[in-house]
């Protein structure tokens, strides 16, 4: 069996919450406030490569995040914020290790948002 490198951790599957979130209404106030928040955090190319880097692997550190970005850690952890009060990302702790990723249920909740428009 192939062991992942401690810099990767795996991802836990969405919870029931992200679940009934994602299918939550297509039209009116929450779904108005849903798209704005994601559309805000999804608004910068940074977090978009962020989402980018993260959907390729199961999980990255902040630290291998900044590795891939001409940006200093700090920049990268306000990215990251902004990604996870959105929902679009969430962060693992592992100890004094954080591995963030996607959180797949929010992805299709934005998706399924746009094209209602």
């Amino acid at each position: 069996m192939k062991r992942k490198r401690s810099s990767e951790a795996a991802c836990p599957p969405d919870n029931a919450e992200a679940t009934e979130k994602a299918i939550g209404p297509m039209n009116g106030p929450l779904a108005d406030a849903d798209l704005a928040a994601f559309a805000k955090a999804a608004g910068h190319p940074t977090r978009m490569r962020i989402l980018r880097m993260l959907a390729r692997k199961d999980a990255r550190m902040c630290s291998h995040i900044v590795d891939e970005l001409p940006l200093a850690q700090s920049t990268v952890s306000e990215h990251l914020r902004i990604l996870r009060s959105a929902g679009l990302v969430k962060a693992n702790e592992n100890g004094p290790r954080v591995s963030y990723c996607i959180v797949p249920s929010a992805l299709r909740r934005f998706k399924e948002l746009l094209n209602a428009l």
